[in-house]
């Protein structure tokens, strides 16, 4: 008898276990460097279908990127598989970068989005804190996984690259806004943090979600840095793009690609692609 029940737990747990990873989701952050001729041979005209062929190679289902202006984003679109959504940092519109999330529309269904802004005054448009460059924005999603049922929130966010200050406070307002939007929901949170992990911002994000790298099942895969500068030889060795999750999802696999063309990367970012599960 006591094999039989033996039997059975090991038949439950391994069907348990087969389900999750055949419903796992591909979830990446990519930075795309935002669209200027002053990059030169790494113009975005110049790398744009090394991007796509990327994105479309490595099968993502869901994916937050930075820097990109409207019509980067459109011509990412031309992936007809997934469709985007996210406003423009510096008038609510189209107008300057976005923080936006492409998705797979047939895998899963929008319910609920919106955006906010990384200052003392979240609701429009606006510098915060420190910074002197730019309007930081966050944007997010509610979804439904169309495969499973299973509903998540997904939010994307780009801090400053020079205030010190608006980083350290953009992490708490991280952590108030997903408190308050996402409840206890089930939460992913992806995007170029501009931080290393020792610093208090991302110890802050991770009261309540955690570090991606820190909880795959398998070691993480391909360098520790996700910046390059363009330069083939970067030492890459200090990580500033994070995807976190909640508790409740499993995280199989974690990778920073690497993939290069005559050797020359798509963006001055590593993509950083994570295959996840819902509990």
């Amino acid at each position: 008898m006591k094999n039989l029940i033996l039997c059975a737990c090991l038949i439950i747990s391994c069907s348990s276990s087969t389900f999750a990873q055949n419903n796992t989701i591909t979830v990446a952050t990519y930075n795309l460097r935002y669209n200027t001729p002053n990059d030169g041979m790494n113009a975005w005209p110049n790398r744009k279908e090394n991007v796509k062929g990327l994105i479309q190679f490595h099968e993502f289902d869901i994916f937050g990127v930075q820097e990109a202006l409207i019509g980067q984003l459109r011509d990412v679109a031309e992936l007809t598989d997934y469709v985007f959504f996210g406003k423009g940092r510096d008038d609510g519109k189209e107008g300057g970068e976005h923080s936006a999330i492409f998705y797979r529309k047939d895998r899963f269904k929008l319910l609920k989005s919106g955006d906010f802004w990384l200052s003392e005054t979240p609701e429009k448009p606006g510098k915060g804190w420190d910074a002197v460059c730019c309007n930081r924005i966050a944007t997010w999603g509610k979804f439904q996984d169309i495969t499973s049922k299973k509903e998540f929130f997904l939010f994307n966010v780009h801090f400053d690259h020079q205030g010190v200050e608006a980083r350290r406070q953009s992490g708490h307002l991280m952590v108030k806004k997903i408190n308050e939007i996402a409840a206890k929901s089930t939460v992913i949170l992806t995007g170029d943090f501009n931080s290393t992990p020792d610093t208090e911002q991302i110890k802050a994000i991770q009261t309540i979600l955690s570090d991606a790298h820190e909880v795959t099942k398998q070691k993480p895969y391909g360098p520790e840095g996700t910046f390059n500068s363009f330069k083939f030889d970067a030492p890459m060795d200090k990580r500033i793009d994070y995807i976190f999750v909640s508790k409740n999802i499993d995280v199989f696999k974690y990778g920073v690609l690497t993939d290069a063309r005559e050797q020359r990367y798509p963006s001055d970012h590593q993509p950083l692609v994570v295959k996840v599960a819902l509990q």
